[in-house]
């Protein structure tokens, strides 16, 4: 299944970063291969270009590669090695928050995202914005344009509250198995705890929730797999998220 995904390359100037980062990425992504390029061949601080280019080549898959760093240095190291490469135009070098980012685009290429969705993903990483109070979401009170004056007919919808019984509620695991179950659904998926309100289909939304165990949470959903949405999540919590 790898070969059909985007692979990931992590390029640091530390073997031990490299190492950790890809780790949690994987740990978010097992069906995704992950590649560390981290350290010189002594153990020593640097970036060393034929590690690099090994760890791209390992990764290479069908849907392509996207490798990020975590320095400037790090960075001219991962062009040199993607420019050398027979086709080059298959790897994205991507100027993104490290440890974020390798999260986020992992998530990403689990869910099938293509080369640039999963770089768009990694990028993104530095705002996380998605989080908003849910008096302002969208969704959340009435919807503009689609009252009765209007003559437009409102989406199809669905909605469930969630007690969260397992350990860590929606901490960074059960968070990204929330995100991929709802990856190729056609909804636009909120979830809520109180007063604020996070998309579904973002790890580090869901965690600024900061919901625990025990916590109620609600989840809405709009479009024609609005249904389908609610009940994936629902079913995912009822099996306590696989811990």
């Amino acid at each position: 299944m790898s070969g059909d995904l985007v692979g990931l390359v992590i390029v640091s100037h530390s073997g031990r970063l490299a190492d950790g980062v890809a780790e949690v990425a994987a740990q978010m992504a097992p069906d995704v291969t992950v590649k560390p390029a981290g350290g010189l061949p002594d153990g020593g601080i640097g970036t060393d270009f034929e590690a690099v280019l090994a760890a791209v080549t390992e990764a290479a898959a069908a849907a392509g590669v996207v490798v990020l760093y975590d320095l400037g240095s790090a960075q001219m190291t991962a062009e040199m090695a993607v420019e050398s490469l027979p086709e080059p135009e298959t790897v994205v070098v991507v100027d993104a928050p490290l440890v974020e980012g390798a999260i986020a685009a992992a998530v990403s290429a689990q869910g099938g995202g293509d080369r640039g969705a999963v770089a768009a993903a990694a990028r993104a990483a530095a705002g996380r914005s998605e989080v908003a109070d849910t008096a302002e979401a969208p969704g959340s009170g009435d919807t503009v344009g689609a009252g009765p004056e209007s003559g437009a007919q409102p989406e199809p919808g669905a909605r469930a509250e969630i007690t969260l019984d397992n350990e860590v509620g929606l901490h960074a695991r059960p968070a990204a198995l929330l995100a991929r179950s709802i990856a190729d659904v056609d909804a636009d998926v909120r979830i809520s705890l109180g007063d604020t309100d996070a998309d579904a289909r973002s790890v580090f939304s869901l965690m600024s929730l900061t919901a625990r165990k025990g916590d109620t949470v609600v989840v809405t959903a709009t479009g024609t797999q609005a249904e389908d949405a609610v009940a994936r999540i629902t079913a995912l919590a009822d099996r306590n998220f696989d811990e």
